[in-house]
């Protein structure tokens, strides 16, 4: 496959080793097609070389249950040709490899650096993801909250004006996770929501579905927009405020040390020979640093994105560079975030997920829908309360892991002291800040505490892991008190 990509290797170029792919690296960042393959398959693309198919999502292989008849087929997304997202061009003028991912051309990694030396550069300095590919959406009305209320179990009454929460859209019945989001209000008839690209089809479908029934049941009207050919970038890193207070039109309004991880607020930006006008800036992020995602208008994302890469002048290089997926999957992993489709899926629950704390505190009463309840709120707010309690607890829990030997991937089994199967990892790589294989998977319920030991199958051999507190490394969020950046001691 090397020839397809063109990245033939020079028989005396050195090498290093990169972590995140387990073998030699060229220093230049080159890499054979198969390890792109490789990194691509590890960062959820269902089938590298087939692009019409390959953002077909794959359920975790440890669903126990089979799926309700109204959940849909795990192929969430047609069959069509690749979309592009508006920085397209700018990827490829940087070098990107591109592959399929949700639906879309996507970078990889980018020429002249490693997915490691991405992914370092992000938790040292500052980097600049694309995320256009997700879906970003608009609902307002006198209806918007509380047809939010009834599809997530967000508190969102008592949610602040520019504020967001995460959340999970939900089928009804079974309370199984229909997509995890991120949910903002921007005021009490309006909120701005982003969800999985890989979903889009199955969401949109969902969506629509569910507006269908609450205007037949007569309820306050709501008006749903997909923000069609908008951009979404994300900034992370610890020099993420410094690069984007350098191309803020009024610094003293922005006030970018007032803006606190989950919080919003509409900033002017300057770019080349203009100012791109009432920009939405949400600090937070997939990576567990400090940073900002920034949705933009068609109008503007080239530009503010140009903008962003080289505001430190001459030094820009230095303090800000672009990243692609490979460095985005670790990075989360590292922060003990999940990915739709492998770490979570319509089968399982919030609860299940080790997402509890989703379900707002307001919201952990009423089961009846027509009351105001949330899909499957009496399965969720069953499965709150453990068995010892009288409740139904749960079967399986989301757990960390930290594996000796052989990085452990997806599908593979977690088994006791007696080789009997207690469970399977959903995600799993090395960790270049750690310098020590995590993972993450699900485990039968009691032995979920951190510190229990198990194995895992690797290649059909068992290794010693760990169960994990998660996040893996500290997180960094902003929220107006200094994160020490400890990670390095946790070696």
């Amino acid at each position: 496959m090397a020839s397809r990509f063109g990245l033939r290797a020079k028989a005396l170029t050195p090498r290093l080793r990169d972590p995140l792919l387990n073998r030699s690296a060229l220093v230049s960042g080159s890499r054979t097609g198969s390890a792109n393959a490789f990194v691509a398959a590890r960062i959820g693309v269902a089938s590298y070389q087939q692009p019409y198919s390959s953002y077909t999502t794959i359920p975790p292989s440890h669903s126990r249950q089979r799926s309700p008849s109204h959940v849909p087929s795990k192929a969430y997304a047609t069959a069509r040709e690749l979309n592009k997202t508006p920085l397209y061009d700018l990827h490829l003028k940087h070098g990107a490899k591109m592959v399929p991912f949700g639906g879309y051309h996507m970078p990889v990694q980018y020429a002249g650096q490693s997915v490691s030396a991405e992914h370092f550069f992000t938790r040292t300095h500052s980097s600049l993801f694309d995320v256009g590919h997700m879906v970003q959406h608009r609902f307002n009305g006198p209806g918007a909250m509380a047809f939010l209320q009834r599809i997530t179990p967000a508190g969102l009454e008592k949610l602040e004006v520019n504020s967001s929460t995460l959340s999970a859209i939900l089928w009804p019945k079974t309370g199984g996770i229909v997509d995890d989001t991120i949910i903002t209000k921007l005021g009490p008839e309006s909120f701005y929501v982003v969800t999985n690209a890989a979903c889009r089809d199955k969401d949109l479908s969902y969506l629509s579905e569910e507006l269908k029934k609450w205007n037949g049941e007569g309820q306050p009207p709501v008006e749903h927009k997909v923000m069609e050919q908008w951009g979404l970038v994300a900034l992370q890193g610890p020099l993420a405020e410094t690069v984007l207070q350098k191309i803020v039109a009024d610094p003293e309004k922005a006030d970018l040390k007032t803006l606190l991880f989950g919080q919003c607020r509409r900033i002017d930006l300057k770019v080349p020979n203009r100012v791109a006008k009432y920009i939405l800036v949400s600090r937070g992020g997939y990576t567990g640093e400090d940073g900002f995602e920034i949705s933009i208008p068609p109008e503007d994302t080239v530009d503010v994105t140009e903008a962003l890469l080289s505001a430190m002048g001459p030094d820009s290089r230095a303090m800000c560079r672009l990243a692609g997926l490979g460095a985005r999957d670790s990075l989360r992993l590292e922060a003990g975030l999940c990915l739709y489709g492998h770490d979570l899926d319509d089968t399982t629950t919030p609860v299940e997920g080790s997402l509890s704390w989703i379900v707002a505190k307001d919201r952990r009463v009423e089961t009846d829908v027509n009351k105001g309840a949330f899909y499957g709120a009496d399965v969720i707010l069953s499965q709150l309360k453990p068995k010892s309690k009288g409740g139904a607890g749960v079967e399986r829990r989301r757990i960390g892991l930290t594996v000796e030997g052989a990085p452990a991937r997806e599908g593979a089994k977690i088994v006791d002291a007696d080789g009997k199967d207690v469970g399977v990892v959903t995600s799993g790589c090395p960790s270049p800040t750690l310098d020590k294989n995590i993972a993450m998977g699900y485990i039968k319920d009691g032995l979920h505490k951190a510190g229990t030991e198990v194995d895992v199958l690797v290649r059909g051999k068992p290794r010693k892991a760990i169960v994990t507190k998660m996040p893996f490394v500290p997180t960094k969020y902003w929220k107006g008190v200094p994160q020490e950046a400890v990670y390095h001691d946790s070696k």
